[in-house]
């Protein structure tokens, strides 16, 4: 891989010939595991500046409407997390001279207390090219990691390594955005855009006391401000989203007579009776659907490198191999500018392994075709570092194809996001999705997800029982897989309800080997008896923490509330009692206090009516405050009501919406202010 030093810059085609769509990744990671940033790209013309506000995507404005930009979202490392943004560079329009790649914190949170940034870039074919390490961020609240540029027709990767004091508003205006700098009708207008689901891109407010920066050559200096701004009416806030389709979240009531009246659907389940026919009905079903919805198959494709262009997709295709041809699940194909991408399928439900053999016939077919990508699909969740398949790559072979795999707990993931949350283009595209939906979620479908945590499992949980299980023993190796399995799912099904970012934090340093990780946390549960596991859910005041005690047979969901700035401590035990007055009478409550080992605790149900019985006796100081609450664990693999994967999904979704829901948050960033935004 290609390293960059700041400054330098390097041809793309030099190091790829499959760099038509290339996908950059921005990593950082976080001491504390609480640490995070959103990614923004700008598109710039010859003069540095933007040709409109839709040259500007962030977290509300995510995706280019001809398919150029697409922010992919966060994904977790093995040592902190990683945001990707996919370029279709074909499709980018011949006036954009750069494309700049940027992120920024907010409330008051800076890039120096982040630790190993850097910037990555894989081609196609999901090979990484370069990396851009960055050492001296600094306490700036936005950085420019890099940018792409064009140059006699090629494009080329610069390492630029630029902070912005003034934040997210200094670097908008910068590069021209236009700014809205009224907060309050900022605030007037959160109602009206939740009323009719249009998006509204908080773009934020200049700073006008923004100290001086430094500036690269490939950096244009700030705006200089016109003559006539004074006289000029504030431009209206820029509409940087379509208006989108989303199913409201209320049921209508049904017109059925008893409850004996099933709804007709469109994908019906009852007539599935082996794994055969599941695989064909999902592999059918999924594959028409990604093609009817632009949206949905370009959110699933564009991680995988395919281009932004009209799709169809194809089931039971028949092609040679050796003495007898090969039968793919499916072929997805996209058509950009004369140009095909193509994708094989291989398909597996119900619980179902990929085989080796089977997928390496693919990748030899696709290879032989001249096609790019194979995609495996099935309810395994794949681990960093750890494939799901080892299939052989010829490195003789010109053409490279990619293999990735996409588990259908990601697919669910995704159609709930869009017809929760984003919205489509329009009422069908939105009940279509919906009835995608509740296929992959009946339970005779098979596409139910990560759902049995092995053969290692049962053996696992009695040698800790009778202390007979062995540092070293494999099996307990095998139940840390299986456990991180389940917890990226639990991210994927919670952050498709909650329409919000959920990812499971990883506290280990940048270059830490996936596998030496799980073998010391195999070592741990030998010891301990334990599996733990952390999840950052945006907009909660601190990490939803999840522990499985084999010893005890009982599961753990807490959570960590700091103390507030201001105030009395007795103002803060009464507030913290009164948000939670919904919450379970059994939950916990523990007065977290420095220097010691822990304060004064009880359950809600005791401190309701005495909530200064949470202030330590000798007036130590609070630091903030544990909320836990305590189930038992299924004893099953996971496949009955009462098995464990069930035990922990129920868990944590309970906790979020008893607890953590009530809970103070930090100012939505949706409808960000622009004094707020100002500051970064």
């Amino acid at each position: 891989m290609y390293e960059l030093i700041k400054g330098a810059n390097v041809g793309l085609a030099a190091l790829s010939e499959s760099v038509d769509s290339v996908i950059a990744s921005l990593d950082w990671t976080s001491p504390t595991g609480e640490g995070d940033a959103d990614v923004s790209v700008l598109l710039l013309d010859a003069n540095g500046k933007v040709r409109s506000d839709a040259d500007f995507y962030f977290y509300n404005n995510p995706v280019a409407a001809d398919g150029s930009v697409q922010l992919l979202g966060k994904a977790p490392t093995g040592s902190g997390n990683k945001d990707r943004i996919s370029f279709d560079l074909t499709a980018v329009p011949v006036d954009v001279d750069r494309i700049v790649l940027a992120a920024s914190r907010y409330d008051g949170a800076h890039f120096g207390e982040l630790d190993d940034l850097q910037l990555t870039l894989a081609d196609g074919s999901g090979e990484n090219l370069l990396r851009f390490a960055i050492e001296d961020a600094g306490p700036v609240s936005a950085f420019i990691f890099g940018e792409l540029y064009r140059r006699g027709g090629e494009w080329k990767l610069r390492a630029v390594g630029q902070g912005y004091e003034a934040g997210l508003a200094g670097l908008a205006t910068d590069f021209g955005v236009d700014i809205e700098d009224d907060a309050a009708e900022e605030s007037a207008d959160g109602a009206a855009r939740d009323e009719d689901a249009d998006t509204t891109a908080p773009v934020p407010a200049p700073a006008a006391d923004r100290a001086p920066e430094a500036t690269l050559e490939a950096i244009p200096a700030p705006r200089q401000p016109d003559e006539d701004a004074g006289s000029r009416k504030p431009a209206a806030r820029p509409r940087t989203a379509k208006k989108k389709i989303t199913l409201p979240k209320v049921v209508k009531k049904s017109l059925a007579e008893n409850e004996s009246w099933k709804e007709a659907k469109l994908f019906p389940v009852s007539a599935l009776k082996s794994d055969r026919d599941r695989e064909m009905r999902a592999t059918s079903v999924l594959l028409s659907v990604m093609a009817q919805i632009p949206e949905f198959g370009r959110r699933l494709t564009a991680a995988f490198g395919a281009p932004a262009g009209r799709m169809e997709t194809f089931t039971e295709v028949s092609l040679p191999h050796g003495d007898s041809p090969r039968r793919p699940d499916g072929v997805i194909r996209v058509e950009r500018a004369g140009k095909l991408w193509t994708a094989l399928v291989e398909t597996k439900t119900n619980g179902n392994s990929l085989k080796a053999e089977q997928v390496q016939a693919y990748m030899d077919i696709a290879a032989r075709r001249g096609y790019e990508a194979v995609i495996t699909l099935s309810n395994d969740v794949p681990l960093e570092g750890s494939p799901l398949v080892d299939v052989r790559i010829d490195k003789r072979r010109k053409h490279k194809v990619a293999l990735w795999h996409l588990s259908w707990a990601e697919v669910a993931h995704q159609a709930q996001m869009l017809i929760r949350h984003e919205g489509v283009g329009n009422m069908a595209h939105a009940w279509l999705l919906q009835e995608l939906l509740h296929y992959l979620q009946h339970d005779n479908s098979g596409c139910h997800g990560f759902q049995n945590m092995g053969v290692a499992w049962v053996p696992v949980r009695n040698g800790i029982d009778d202390e007979t299980l062995c540092q070293g023993d494999p099996r307990a190796l095998e139940v840390v897989e299986s456990w991180e399995r389940l917890i990226r799912q639990v991210c994927l099904r919670l952050g498709g309800e909650l329409g919000q970012k959920v990812l499971p934090v990883q506290r280990s340093r940048r270059g830490t080997d996936p596998g030496a990780r799980r073998t010391r946390l195999a070592g741990q549960l030998c010891v301990e008896g334990r599996l733990q596991a952390e999840l950052r859910i945006e907009g909660t005041p601190g990490v939803l923490a999840i522990t499985a005690d084999l010893r005890t047979g009982k599961l753990r969901t807490s959570i960590e509330i700091p103390a507030p700035e201001q105030g009395y401590p007795l103002t803060w035990a009464k507030r913290l009692v009164r948000r939670l007055a919904e919450a379970p009478a059994d939950l916990h409550i523990e007065t977290l206090v420095e220097g010691e080992a822990g304060g004064p605790r009880g359950t809600l149900e005791r401190l309701r009516p005495e909530p200064a019985d949470l202030l330590p006796k000798n007036g130590t100081q609070i630091t903030g405050f544990r909320l836990s609450l305590f189930k038992g664990m299924g004893s099953g693999r996971g496949n009955a009501e009462t098995g464990f994967i069930r035990s922990v999904d129920d868990s944590v979704h309970r906790f979020y919406a008893t607890v953590v829901a009530h809970l103070d948050r930090p100012e939505p960033r949706r409808a960000v202010s622009a004094e707020r935004a100002a500051a970064g």
